[in-house]
């Protein structure tokens, strides 16, 4: 177990800019009719932006701030009808360390702003870093 003592200064690099308000009216997955959206990146990391480009796939890593931390087991999709199973097998947000993982497609650049599709995380909440899907040639 970690001490009490123990922990991580994590500081957001920026913010989602979405029309998703409610969690509860949310998608579930960004593939399940999430709107587009914004990533809205402070000022001193525009320098990490560069060479992001239309159509590119993203994995954008944010902090589940409204996300409870107390819970270990959810029944999956919160389907009362499935078994509960430990948060660590499934995609919940309400977790020890609420990190949500989002594989995006970039849309649009501009400036400090990022436009992406399929993203179902809620307006406002904080970004805590970007990192590209490798898989393709050339792809690092």
């Amino acid at each position: 177990m970690v001490d009490a003592h123990d922990g991580y200064l994590l500081r957001p690099v920026g913010r989602v800019a979405s029309p998703l308000t409610d969690a509860a009216t949310a998608p579930r997955q960004g593939d399940e009719g999430a709107p587009d959206a914004w990533l809205v990146f402070d000022p001193e990391v525009e320098p990490a932006l560069r060479d992001l480009r239309v159509g590119a796939e993203l994995l954008v890593l944010t902090w589940l701030d409204r996300a409870r931390r107390d819970v270990l087991v959810v029944h999956p999709r919160g389907e009362l009808s499935q078994p509960e199973t430990g948060v660590f097998n499934t995609r919940s947000p309400h977790r020890p360390n609420p990190i949500g993982l989002h594989r995006v497609r970039v849309l649009a650049v501009d400036g400090v702003r990022v436009r992406v599709a399929d993203l179902e995380a809620l307006d406002g909440t904080p970004v805590l870093d970007v990192k590209p899907v490798l898989g393709g040639p050339g792809e690092r």
